[in-house]
């Protein structure tokens, strides 16, 4: 685990979201009587940075709860992983059709809220989508497009329909031969929430927990309004599409400005869409604002499937959410945001000096 103090850095890219620190936060200030010590730690864990950065009264209090929080990742992935052939989620994958498979709290858990994520997205997230993401990781390995029978052929083993969970007993059956469930689009935001709530069990209120793009956000910073968090432009530069203040929510921002391939002229998304079977070629990169980064992971790579007008219908219909939606142009970036965005908009005289 690597330690950092408020000196080491002001900024930190996190893939597709960059967090702004606050103008003054100091490493010491003083809450209910006591001085807080700002500290910052960073393990790599489910292929990302993970990085915590917190308020605590001493240092040897903050470690302690960084670590176990980063072990409570580390449990997570070994549940999670569908690049572990022996993680808890490829032996459920392993299990034969039509048979119930009872699995752990956590894994059950991830798996009934990702059901009902789908159902709200209406497909466009989805944790069967295994098969047609594996086609496309070799495509972006091979730079060459998946054979259309292929994509057919994985398209009949993807769909919510084809899972059934029976909560009293704790199972989830597979209801279709040979199917790959990937929870690559929820795990890091699920992790987050749980590593938080570590922290939140060890007193630790005022704290953060970045997984890349994804971030549950805690109380804010000692004499601070939020933690500012500042979103990255498409283009891939230094500069931000917009900054939000956040306190007890999470944000997460989805897109292809590190992951796309480029195949014959096309530039293809790592993000497939779940009931065409094709990577998404459309630019269009998304920010969700939400109570936790469970749904912000979620929901975040929903919207870039959902395109612009149902992206923001969806954040529209749901309480205390928003979206931000960032596509590149010909004459800059083009963006969209939801009724409530500019609720979490950090205020001008609050942004960063230069």
């Amino acid at each position: 685990m690597r330690c950092m103090n408020n000196g080491n850095r002001n900024r930190l890219s996190l893939r597709l979201l960059t967090l702004v620190l606050l103008v003054g936060a100091a490493c010491d200030a003083p809450a209910a009587g006591r001085v807080l010590q700002r500290l910052e730690f960073i393990e790599p864990h489910m292929g990302a940075l993970f990085r915590i950065v917190l308020y605590a009264p001493d240092a040897d209090t903050g470690s302690s709860a960084a670590t176990a929080a980063f072990q409570r990742i580390k449990a997570l992935n070994r549940i999670m992983s569908d690049y572990d052939p022996d993680s808890e989620l490829m032996r459920l994958c392993k299990q034969p059709a039509a048979v119930p498979a009872r699995v752990s709290n956590d894994l059950f858990d991830i798996i009934r809220k990702s059901q009902e994520l789908a159902r709200l997205s209406v497909g466009a997230f989805d944790i069967t989508v295994g098969p047609l993401v594996r086609l496309w990781r070799t495509a972006r390995r091979t730079h060459t497009l998946p054979a259309p029978e292929a994509i057919a052929a994985a398209k009949q083993r993807v769909g919510c329909q084809k899972l059934k969970l029976d909560p009293s007993r704790k199972t989830v059956t597979l209801l279709a031969p040979d199917m790959q469930l990937d929870l690559g689009g929820i795990a890091k935001g699920y992790a987050a929430d749980a590593a938080l709530a570590v922290l939140r069990q060890r007193g630790i209120r005022s704290a953060f927990v970045a997984a890349s793009g994804d971030i549950a956000i805690g109380d804010a910073p000692p004499g601070m309004a939020g933690w500012k968090m500042g979103i990255a432009s498409p283009a891939g530069d230094d500069k931000l599409a917009a900054t939000v203040l956040l306190r007890n929510a999470a944000v997460s921002t989805s897109g292809d400005i590190e992951q796309f391939v480029d195949i014959g002229g096309t530039r293809y998304s790592h993000i497939v869409d779940p009931r065409t079977g094709l990577g998404l070629t459309d630019r269009l990169q998304a920010s969700f604002i939400a109570r936790n980064a469970t749904t912000t992971d979620a929901l975040a790579t929903a919207l870039c499937v959902m395109g612009t007008k149902r992206a923001i219908k969806l954040a529209d219909s749901l309480p205390d959410a928003a979206a931000f939606l960032v596509r590149p142009g010909p004459n800059g970036n083009e963006t969209t945001a939801s009724r409530r965005f500019d609720k979490f908009r950090a205020p001008a005289s609050s942004l960063p000096k230069k």
